[in-house]
């Protein structure tokens, strides 16, 4: 008998292992205080995930394949990876044990670990998931100084031949990102989000609280966004082909107070568990875009293939490359505690308060809201790395560390030093009224950075780059914002630390 493991983002029916049926084959699948307990996630989050796994087992088993599937309630469950794997290999009588290969470090550890101390044949398989090796972005990096994403996306599109002509990108041109940077005013109107239907969701959160498994966010089953089963998956795509790929890339940067989804597809969980493959994805999107090109340009098109194609697999490879050293880099020495209300969205700065609101409701923000809002003041605010990771590690529903560490470390907190983005992505509140109407209606005052009535983040942007310019100095990209803060007053400078220092002091108040 050979058990086989399968871990709760590794839910591809498509992984050849599933080609065949072996009577001497036995899947088993945990539900675990190990995974719900390691960081306090989103109960969307874990109810998404168990109710995945669920599906995915009841189909391998509807298709002759041989599961154990452990509840958490369990009375079997270990609730340790190492432990309940001893007890089937030992109840199986097992000569072999197989599993894929973890996307994060600290399971791909464990489970090394774990066949050293097994006297049967062990073997790791590939998931069968990603564009690229584990190693491919170092590879191709190899005696370059900067990773930049930009090269390994060109790369990328050659390699798969995707919006190509020949050698030559479509529409002349490798990158439409300044056709992505347009502010939503209300129109055009945004079609309603896909909302699958799950019949075990309130199951599920009652038996996280049965079982005492702290979460945080809220959860209303009514609007709970995320496909659980390839089936759902496929209409979740097919829908965001339809209905939202057409104004996508103009609007990916936007945020509205009155909008949670916008244009966005919605399928990152989806992909991050597997149930969707990325090249399927990327794939449909653009067969959609050929066959409606009176309707759809290639500037949406490319912003989407980008963030998949591009972005996603540059994350992995930082990760394998920089692992495990990167999870403690902390390149401009913050130390600072995360405020409050991060986990309760209460808070005057009224971006701030929708993002985290949002996100709390939703176990979702897309990526702008999550760089430049919730990202965008913690650097400016100081925080501890350690505490920003463990925020978007938990509260998001597609955060799984090897993509959620390289983009909060690195491209939010810059805590890298520079790996993965060239510069750190802060500003004031100017930028945020560019891409959104939260600044409309909020207590504070765009335009000033002292006084008691000054936007915040006016004022931590300035203190920030005067408190980090010594970190920042040969960085070009920053040279010309350390020059205009030269040129600030110095009576000025000090009025703008001094309301910097009371923000950083009780950032709760604001």
């Amino acid at each position: 008998m050979t058990i086989r493991l399968v871990l709760g983002d590794q839910l591809n029916l498509q992984h050849s292992w599933y080609k065949t049926v072996e009577d001497s084959v036995c899947y088993v699948m945990f539900e675990m205080r190990q995974e719900t307990d390691y960081v306090k996630h989103h109960v969307q989050k874990v109810v998404a995930f168990f109710a995945a796994m669920r599906q995915f087992a009841q189909t391998l088993e509807s298709q002759g394949h041989q599961v154990i599937y452990l509840a958490l309630d369990a009375s079997n469950n270990q609730q340790d990876l190492g432990e309940n794997l001893q007890l089937f290999i030992r109840e199986k009588k097992a000569t072999a044990f197989e599993y894929q290969a973890p996307d994060e470090y600290r399971l791909d550890a464990q489970l090394i670990a774990f066949c050293q101390t097994l006297d049967i044949v062990t073997k790791s398989y590939d998931t069968e998931h990603f564009l690229t090796t584990r190693q491919e972005l170092e590879t191709f990096f190899e005696g370059k100084k900067k990773y930049i994403m930009e090269f390994f996306y060109r790369y990328m599109r050659k390699k798969f031949n995707l919006l190509m002509l020949g050698s030559q990108p479509e529409g002349e041109k490798w990158n439409f990102d300044k056709n992505n940077r347009t502010k939503w005013k209300g129109s055009p109107t945004i079609p309603l989000a896909f909302v699958p239907s799950n019949d075990a969701l309130l199951a599920l959160k009652q038996l996280l609280k049965t079982q005492g498994v702290k979460t945080l966010g809220n959860f209303d089953p009514e609007h709970f966004l995320y496909p659980t089963n390839r089936e759902a998956a496929l209409k979740q795509l097919e829908y965001f082909c339809e209905h939202l790929l057409v104004h996508f890339g103009d609007y990916q940067d936007a945020m509205h107070t009155e909008e949670v989804n916008l244009f966005h597809s919605r399928i990152s969980f989806a992909l991050n568990v597997k149930i969707l493959h990325p090249l399927e994805v990327i794939e449909k999107v653009i067969a959609y875009y050929r066959s409606n090109t009176e309707i759809i340009s290639l500037s949406q098109v490319e912003g989407f293939v980008r963030q998949i194609l591009g972005w996603r697999e540059y994350m992995r490879g930082i990760y394998w490359k920089e692992m495990p050293q990167y999870a403690q880099k902390n390149k401009l020495e913050n130390t600072l505690p995360l405020p409050d209300f991060y986990w309760t969205g209460k808070t005057k700065m009224n971006c701030l308060h929708h993002s985290i609101q949002n996100s709390l409701d939703h176990a979702y923000a897309h990526h702008i809201q999550r760089l430049m809002i919730t990202g965008n003041f913690a650097l400016l605010a100081q925080i501890h790395p350690d505490r920003v990771d463990e925020w978007y590690l938990g509260i998001y529903a597609d955060a799984i560390e090897w993509v959620q560490l390289p983009n909060t470390r690195g491209m939010s907190q810059w805590a890298d030093g520079g790996i993965v983005a060239t510069k750190p992505y802060v500003s004031s509140g100017a930028y945020i009224n560019k891409m959104s109407n939260y600044c409309a209606d909020c207590k504070y005052n765009l335009k000033k950075r002292t006084g008691e009535d000054a936007c915040p983040f006016n004022s931590l942007y300035w203190n920030f780059l005067d408190d980090k310019k010594q970190y920042l100095a040969k960085n070009n990209r920053m040279a010309m914002m350390l020059r205009l803060l030269e040129k600030i007053p110095q009576e000025e400078l000090v009025a703008i630390k001094e309301r910097a220092q009371k923000i950083l002091l009780n950032p709760d108040a604001f």
